[in-house]
């Protein structure tokens, strides 16, 4: 989870929290979401007729994209004259988050012909290397334009976000309604070559979420038909602040080949290919709308599914696994007790905080799996550890605290072995 701790950024965050009318949803954007820029992967777009159809350019206008837009197509998209103020109080409106029911009926079908079962490219280790130097001089600019001018950089930051979230709104909508369907690719120069995986990988577009109007990216691993049952686990994925469904696109490949499970992972608001802008209250709708598309098209049945946020994820993990009793069980990997508290442990900025793990873990029905390396520098491990105290009784796991790692290394090297194993554990427990 990144921060935001000198004291001209913290200036920036007043006057972004002043300006956009005392939202924390603005305050949390800049200083939580951090997707990859340019994302880790693209989504082709697939024409009925099997053609490929051209990428689409997020900052640049699409005045020639395909056929004209329907009148509700407009009405799902933000208003370009609306002022930040205006958009920010709208997205507070938490009124579409309470309880929901889901219709097990499936609503989309999963297309195997559109889709792709492995990934095996290979790109010479000097492409890699020049595209990984080219990522890192582009974060360090950012870096820099931040200590300069941290005010402008945000106010920049998040009138692209807003520009960007009109024009994929309307393409995903134009898109759906031509029946366009997407192919994964993973930018295999900067990730390198990706585990093979014996099951099929499913690109979706999932939405449109009713308040905004925008569409998620999401993954689907899904095993074999031969080695799926009808106690088959399928785990919703709701991956780190600086990550995005191409850089955990490895792992995935190996958690469902390992643990015998269907993967999900989507990427949030405002990453990758998803629509929208990032904010706490978005990943609420979007882990709510992904988790309803799972289960009406893939599970069937709530307690087939395996919660699983790390770091950030553990913000819309722990909220949905509060309100959701049926669900199979919960893993949160190096996650935090409330934004606010990886900054500092005084309740004196209470009025900011976000994504309150501490109070919701406390009333989720289902096991839990906490996982936390010792050494982390970024949410000190004893946020893990005050989140596994909280959890009832009765859904305690035995939790994993991982010697000499950090936050984001614990299945780096061999630990990775463990982990399987732990994670091996805990899934075949759920069965029990």
């Amino acid at each position: 989870m990144g921060c935001c701790c000198c004291p001209p950024a913290i200036t920036a965050l007043f006057y972004l929290w002043v300006r956009s009318g005392f939202s924390k949803d603005a305050v949390a954007g800049a200083l939580v979401f951090f997707p990859p820029n340019p994302p880790l992967y693209k989504f082709k777009r697939i024409a009925k007729n099997g053609d490929v159809l051209p990428d689409i350019d997020d900052e640049e206008d699409d005045e020639n994209g395909g056929a004209e837009e329907s009148k509700n197509e407009e009405e799902n998209v933000v208003d370009d004259a609306c002022s930040l103020r205006s958009f920010v109080v709208n997205s507070d409106d938490d009124s579409d988050l309470g309880s929901f029911e889901i219709d097990t009926k499936s609503s989309h079908q999963v297309n195997n012909d559109a889709n792709l079962r492995n990934i095996s490219q290979t790109v010479p280790t000097e492409v890699r290397n020049e595209r990984r130097k080219q990522r890192e001089e582009a974060q360090q600019r950012q870096r820099q334009q931040y200590a300069q001018d941290p005010v402008a950089a945000m106010t920049e930051r998040t009138n692209k976000s807003r520009s960007r979230a009109k024009l994929r709104a309307k393409i995903d909508a134009r898109d759906e309604k031509n029946g366009v369907t997407y192919q994964f690719a993973p930018d295999i120069a900067t990730l390198g070559t990706l585990p093979s995986f014996n099951g099929t990988i499913h690109a979706v577009k999932i939405g449109p979420q009713k308040r905004t109007g925008s569409y998620i990216a999401a993954l689907l691993y899904k095993l074999p038909d031969s080695e799926i049952t009808p106690n088959t686990k399928t785990i919703l994925y709701s991956h780190g602040n600086a990550a995005d469904i191409g850089a955990m696109s490895g792992m995935q490949s190996l958690l469902a080949k390992n643990l015998k499970c269907n993967v999900l992972v989507y990427d949030y608001s405002g990453y990758g290919e998803s629509g929208g802008i990032p904010m706490e209250k978005n990943t609420y709708r979007d882990v709510k709308l992904v988790y309803e598309w799972l289960v009406k098209n893939v599970t069937k049945h709530e307690h087939n599914v395996i919660l699983y946020g790390q770091s950030v994820g553990s913000g819309p993990s722990c909220y949905l696994a509060s309100r959701r009793s049926n669900v199979g069980g919960l893993v949160l990997h190096s996650p935090f007790t409330s934004g606010m508290r990886v900054l500092t442990p005084s309740r004196a900025l209470s009025c900011l905080d976000i994504f309150p793990n501490i109070d919701r873990i406390k009333k989720v029905k289902c096991p839990v799996f906490v996982i936390h390396g010792l050494k982390d520098q970024e949410v000190a491990c004893e946020h893990g550890m005050a989140l596994h105290a909280a959890v009832p009784d009765d859904c305690k796991f035995d939790p994993w605290w991982v010697k000499n790692k950090g936050h984001n290394d614990i299945t780096d090297g061999p630990d990775i072995v463990e982990y399987m194993q732990r994670m091996t554990n805990f899934v075949k427990s759920l069965e029990d």
